[in-house]
């Protein structure tokens, strides 16, 4: 591994460059689906607590 060569041919002597493709290859697809689902659904769920709360407050106000 001491030899081994980054993507534009630098020395990378840790071989660190070809461990992390490793790592990122290994990942499991359910975990990267649901890390990127995540932050939508909070998002989505944000959206409409806040139309719910202009509802309220516009129907409080027309009362």
């Amino acid at each position: 591994m001491a030899n081994t060569q980054g993507p534009q041919g630098n020395h990378d002597p840790a071989g660190s460059t070809q461990m992390f493709r490793a790592f990122v290859d290994e990942a499991p697809r359910g975990e990267q689906q649901q890390a990127s689902s995540g932050p939508r659904v909070g998002l989505i769920a944000g959206v409409v607590v806040a139309v719910v709360i202009v509802a309220v407050v516009a129907w409080m106000a027309l009362k």
